[in-house]
């Protein structure tokens, strides 16, 4: 019978090459796995989520914590060998992080969790969408985006930056941007650059996701125009409702800050 040690050096001298479909970049360079890691700072006991693990890199350094991780793992090859290469030690759940229900993982108990993830290019603001659902299950979250979503996340009122996904996101978490990672930190390397960037909910339940989504999505819906031409087709009102919310109906979405984007979902209630 192999012991541990063959069969990790067995997984890694395994050609596991990313794919394309799946927006596979493995992080390889230890210097940022280690920063990742000192920001994370995991310890004994506590419970630690980890989407799209690759070959381990960071899993590997969570794991000496003495923390519990679950690893979130679609690649049909990737999932066996993580669990050959950390065997008796880590916890893998095969499965797309667009349809897990982060309530009912195996082995947790109702008490917030940790998130570390370094997500597919292709869909990390969808998944993202969907971990805003599921904030209550985590204390904190530290997440591995391109460049631009990172600029995009944690854009200020008045930026060309800001937009739909801003909003959202700073409606239902703190946002902290903590460095930039280069292209040559991963296998194969991206043709842009990427960010980590932490997120933690904020107390309070904030507005109801689906309807308080669909009016700043209107709102957006083409930058260059008013607050007042975007929403005027899905709401006759609108000039009426958006000055009861004390705001000037000429400006455009991206100048509001998010007390005044409560105060608009507010006046626009019953929702679009």
């Amino acid at each position: 019978m192999l012991s541990r040690e063959q069969i990790k050096l067995i997984a890694m001298g395994r050609k596991f090459y990313a794919k394309k479909s799946l927006g596979q970049n493995f992080l390889e360079d230890q210097r940022y796995v280690d920063l990742i890691i000192e920001h994370v700072r995991p310890a004994a006991g506590e419970t630690i989520v980890e989407i799209g693990p690759g070959r381990g890199a960071i899993t590997e350094k969570l794991l000496e914590s003495g923390a519990k991780v679950i690893a979130i793992e679609l690649d049909r090859e990737l999932a066996p060998m993580l669990r050959d290469k950390f065997a008796g030690d880590l916890t893998v759940f095969e499965a797309d992080a667009l349809t897990v229900d982060f309530r009912e993982l195996p082995g947790v108990d109702d008490k917030p969790m940790r998130l570390v993830a370094n997500l597919p290019y292709n869909i990390s603001t969808a998944i993202l969408q969907r971990l805003i659902e599921f904030r209550d299950r985590f204390s904190d979250m530290t997440l591995m985006f391109q460049l631009e979503v990172v600029d995009r996340i944690t854009a200020a009122p008045g930026s060309s930056d800001r937009g739909f996904l801003t909003v959202l996101v700073e409606s239902y978490l703190d946002s902290r941007k903590l460095f930039d990672i280069p292209p040559s930190a991963f296998r194969p390397a991206p043709k842009v650059n990427s960010a980590v960037v932490e997120l933690k909910p904020k107390a309070g339940q904030g507005p109801p996701i689906p309807e308080f989504r669909k009016l700043v999505s209107a709102a957006f819906a083409q930058k260059r125009k008013t607050i007042l031409n975007n929403l005027k087709p899905v709401r006759p009102e609108s000039r009426e409702l958006i000055e009861a919310a004390g705001i000037d109906p000429l400006r455009r979405a991206e100048t509001l800050t998010l007390p005044e984007w409560l105060r608009l979902f507010e006046a626009f209630t019953p929702p679009l």
